[in-house]
């Protein structure tokens, strides 16, 4: 057995077999899902010869739609993680009346702060981060963002973070601290164990991931767009990104210097926030919610734009307010940084600063108010067609109402007093990001799946998991909210009240319908690989769409577009399909400019993982080594010179006209078999 003598702390720190998940057999049984998985994976590869077409093909790749997908391929990994927590946690409470249930309590406060930490930062950060790479230069004409090796460090670094929570289920048990990791609850007094440290790290790695990819994008907007796409011909999706960009370089800072001084507290002895030593633990509050409020938005604001590209499609009518849209986004984007006190009510500051807070905080839902009437009156006298990213839309837009209406409910300080730390605050959250967040992202992945992969993804599937989605939520978050207005008290592992117990046995049940829609979208994506020959689209618009990214092929070749488009208007695909001239031949072909392959994100992005495992663990010599190999593969980097490849003219020439004979030959089909075989990616032309 290890020691604390002799060589074994010098080299494993203080990882020893007590680390491993034996405290629990649900944690035991959940590890070793973990490690068999990574196995299977492993074997997979192996088995098939796939290693080096993995490498070259797409952890090397810096094409930003590869990057875009990998995003989404760690935010659905995560996903499943934290709905089985998430439905753990329902199914304990629905059976927690006057019982200690299955999970005991230290087990429960780790599950609600995986929970929370997952969805925020490696669910929905990364989702969002990758719908963006993979729609956003596309939209806006470009062959790629600004900087394509920044955006494969940004993904690598957030590929670490994740690795960083899947290794907290195998070694050593996470924080108790919850998503929001205050102090005290997380400080080394109280908690001198491994799980705070693991969340400082895996949070510290996306925060920084994040600042670099709002800068990344804003600099792409700002410099990529093609010709004649003036800001107010872009879509909205683009402005949604551009606010959530600038959201990203200011909010994210903040929690990064949090948790940069959380770990001195914790490593060095500094005393930022621990009271007793001349601190002030507040100081943590105030820069978390600086960054979490902002924060809020930053996740729902690219599913507005996601929203805003689904209604005006599938309702065949150019985006009603449209400059009222924007203006609401960049109103709600400002105001998103003067609300952060609201957090704070109860906290014993006076009813003065309350009000102002609150004020403000009602004040946000009035740009919010303005977006719903907008697309409401762009569905008006539209012929509406309810695809599974409309439906997704459609339930949105009840949903967040009544999310939105319980957060001017709680912008009250009064009523905030009266409900604080109830599940009335768990309702409301997810009410919000749910539908906010979570609908926009599996919208915009139906919507952009064709365009990525070649195929249409499977529509009854879509819709099994749409109905799941929504059903699964209001039974297990709705009933939360009277249950909030009785006091119960939220992170509850065992209560003693028997007035909850219908409600928390709903919930449960609401679990299992979210538990359902999980496995209907892994069931929609295997039946749709398996049928893709009958749901490919290679004509490239299969939503007889309006905006440029539908004017090229599916999938998307790697340089985007044969020749660069000229936006003529807020519709240019649209326009160009009207006048006939979508799919004309090109005058000239160029040759065309792509970066190379690199590792050096794959090595900087998994050396500063394994620093901050080493950090966790005090292994050392590992914390100084991965530190070293990432400002290593940083320094090799600037020394090579070949960084980027030509593709030339005649082959752009050669796959673009054999598209354009394609789709010549291609049958067009109308609006009322969009969702049948005959769709093959060819919308019919629109009537004149």
């Amino acid at each position: 057995m290890p020691t604390t003598e002799g060589w074994w702390p010098l080299v494993f720190g203080r990882l020893s077999f007590d680390a491993l998940p034996f405290y629990s057999a649900i944690a035991t049984g959940a590890a070793s899902l973990v490690v068999i998985g990574a196995v299977v994976v492993i074997g997979l590869l192996t088995w098939l010869g796939r290693w080096t077409w993995l490498w070259r093909e797409w952890l090397t790749s810096l094409d930003h739609k590869k990057i875009g997908i990998m995003y989404v391929i760690i935010a659905m990994v995560m996903l499943a993680r934290a709905v089985i927590e998430g439905s753990l946690m329902r199914a304990q409470q629905a059976m927690a009346f006057d019982n200690p249930g299955f999970l005991p309590p230290e087990h429960f406060a780790q599950l609600f702060s995986t929970h929370g930490s997952i969805m925020v930062f490696f669910m929905a950060m990364p989702f969002l981060t990758g719908i963006i790479n993979f729609a956003l230069p596309l939209q806006i004409g470009a062959r790629d963002v600004s900087f394509p090796l920044l955006n494969s460090m940004s993904l690598w670094l957030t590929a670490g973070g994740a690795g960083l929570m899947m290794a907290s289920l195998v070694l050593g048990k996470f924080s108790t601290g919850g998503w929001t990791g205050y102090p005290p609850y997380t400080d080394a007094v109280f908690n001198p164990g491994v799980g705070p440290d693991y969340w400082i790290f895996a949070v510290t790695l996306g925060s920084l991931a994040s600042t670099m990819t709002g800068i990344n994008i804003a600099v792409t907007i700002y410099k990529k767009r093609c010709r004649g796409m003036n800001p107010f011909r872009m879509p909205l999706f683009c402005w949604t990104s551009l606010c959530t960009s600038v959201l990203m370089i200011f909010a994210m800072p903040p929690l990064t210097v949090a948790t940069a001084l959380l770990a001195l507290d914790r490593y060095v002895g500094t005393h930022f926030f621990t009271n007793d030593g001349g601190g002030n633990m507040m100081n943590f509050a105030n820069l978390f919610w600086l960054f979490g409020h902002p924060e809020v938005y930053i996740l729902i604001l690219p599913a507005f734009g996601v929203y805003s590209q689904v209604i005006s499609n599938f309702s065949a009518k150019i985006l009603y307010g449209y400059d009222s849209l924007i203006i609401a986004t960049m109103c709600i984007a400002v105001m998103s940084f003067t609300v952060w006190v609201h957090h704070f009510f109860t906290m014993g500051q006076s009813a003065n600063l309350n009000a102002v807070f609150g004020i403000a905080t009602m004040a946000i839902g009035i740009p919010t108010g303005v977006k719903i009437f907008d697309w409401i009156l762009t569905m008006a006298w539209g012929r509406v067609r309810f695809t599974v990213p409309m439906l997704y839309a459609l339930a949105f837009m009840v949903l967040f109402v009544v999310g939105g209406l319980t957060g001017i409910l709680l912008a009250n300080p009064a009523v905030d007093f009266q409900v604080h730390n109830t599940v009335f605050l768990v309702a409301h959250f997810h009410n919000m990001l749910i539908p906010g967040l979570l609908y926009g992202m599996i919208a915009a992945y139906t919507y952009w799946f064709p365009k990525a992969f070649g195929f249409r993804l499977d529509e009854w599937w879509g819709r099994v998991a749409f109905g799941c989605w929504v059903t699964g939520f209001c039974l297990a978050f709705l009933p939360l909210y009277p249950l909030g207005l009785m006091g119960m008290p939220r992170r509850t592992q065992e209560f003693f009240e028997p007035d909850y117990l219908p409600f928390t046995i709903v919930a449960g049940i609401g679990a299992l319908f979210l538990l359902s829609a999980l496995t209907s979208l892994v069931i929609q994506l295997v039946v749709s690989i398996r049928r893709r020959a009958t749901l490919a689209v290679p004509g490239g618009d299969p939503w007889d769409g309006r905006t440029l990214e539908w004017g090229i092929p599916c999938p998307a070749p790697e340089y985007n577009f044969a020749v660069l488009p000229v936006a003529t208007s807020r519709d240019t695909f649209l326009a160009a399909k009207e006048d006939g001239t979508a799919y004309a031949p090109r005058r000239a072909y160029h040759d065309i400019e792509l970066p190379r392959n690199s590792m050096t994100g794959v090595v900087f992005g998994l050396a500063l993982a394994a620093a901050a495992f080493g950090l966790v663990w005090y292994m050392w010599w590992l914390a100084a080594l991965g530190v070293l190999v990432a400002i290593g593969a940083v320094v090799a980097r600037s020394f090579v010179l070949d960084t980027m490849r030509i593709i030339p003219a005649a082959e752009v020439r050669r796959q673009d006209e054999a598209w354009l004979a394609q789709v010549r030959r291609l049958p067009a089909a109308d609006r009322d078999h969009e969702t049948t075989p005959r769709n093959q990616g060819i919308a019919e032309a629109p009537a004149p």
